[in-house]
């Protein structure tokens, strides 16, 4: 008996490349291939471009019956799940003895759900962190193999932060799974006092208005980069915000304005230099050029 491999992304490959260091690896699963870019062309999860490069089987059920049907009759010996897409039932987690393993970008309890990377950048945290943890059927609630824990750089955005959480998975991997299998680990329970949840990010609560402080815009800018991609409401319509960073250039609060060669978004408690900025219906564009090009003329938001 090998192992399954469950995920989809590009973040989860380093996950997959370490449980092939650990264990054979005799499927790995993932989602259909989807249409995407303007032409709309059928294109197929990084995994499985990974997968198959390395020489690994792979299926991609459309349902939650194929893919039962697929662990069932897989005879698989133990699991690993990054960022697969889709919730396992009890009857999946039973198919295997020791179980599904799931690589989970935070440091449980902290931030259980779908986008804990983001909620923890948007919230101020300091430190965050990768951990591997036994599914059970509650979310991100299963007992703990092993984590490791990292600073929050105050440059990282959601993106760099979830492509360096990554890389110190497929360590932990590397770790901790060779004792679990052996018999030589066994998983902690996890505390559930002080557990908060990471929900799915949605395009509206990107929205930066001046009622939030500085701080908190800046946060927003760097969290929700490469989506959903904070975005201010202005006269001129939806102005998408790639690149901040704070300023202590004072101005009045819920304005946009050049003052000398920085462009500023002013709060009630202080402001942030605008740096790469996407008016309506065009390109990502460095905040100077986009101001100059409508006069300098102070906007609101």
């Amino acid at each position: 008996m090998g192992a399954v491999f469950l995920g989809s992304p590009a973040v989860a490959i380093p996950s997959l490349t370490a449980l092939s260091d650990v264990a054979d690896v005799d499927l790995v699963i993932t989602q259909p291939d989807r249409r995407a870019g303007r032409g709309a062309i059928m294109t197929p999860p990084p995994v499985k471009i990974a997968a198959e490069q390395f020489g690994f089987e792979v299926a991609q059920p459309k349902d939650t019956q194929e893919l039962l049907t697929l662990l069932v009759e897989g005879g698989f010996r133990v699991g690993v799940v990054a960022a697969y897409g889709r919730i396992l039932t009890p009857a999946m987690l039973a198919t295997v003895p020791f179980g599904f393993l799931n690589v989970h970008f935070s440091l449980l309890p902290r931030w259980r759900g779908a986008a804990p990377v983001e909620r923890a950048i948007a919230n101020g945290d300091e430190r965050t962190g990768v951990t591997l943890m036994k599914i059970d059927e509650g979310l991100d609630s299963g007992p703990i193999l092993g984590e490791i824990s990292t600073p929050i750089g105050p440059l990282e955005t959601g993106g760099s932060l979830t492509s360096r959480l990554a890389f110190l998975g497929a360590t932990l991997i590397d770790d901790t799974m060779p004792e679990y299998l052996n018999g030589h680990r066994t998983p902690v329970p996890q505390i559930d006092s002080g557990a908060s949840h990471a929900v799915k990010l949605t395009k509206a609560e990107a929205q930066i208005t001046p009622l939030l402080t500085a701080s908190v815009a800046e946060r927003m800018v760097r969290a929700f980069q490469p989506r959903p991609v904070a975005w201010m409401e202005t006269p001129d319509g939806t102005l998408r915000i790639h690149k901040a960073r704070p300023s202590h250039i004072p101005g009045e609060p819920g304005e946009v304005s050049l003052v000398g060669t920085e462009v500023i978004a002013s709060f009630d408690h202080g402001s942030i230099e605008l740096l790469v900025v996407q008016p309506p219906g065009k390109s990502h564009v460095d905040a100077r050029s986009w101001m100059n090009g409508r006069r300098a003329e102070t906007t609101t938001f």
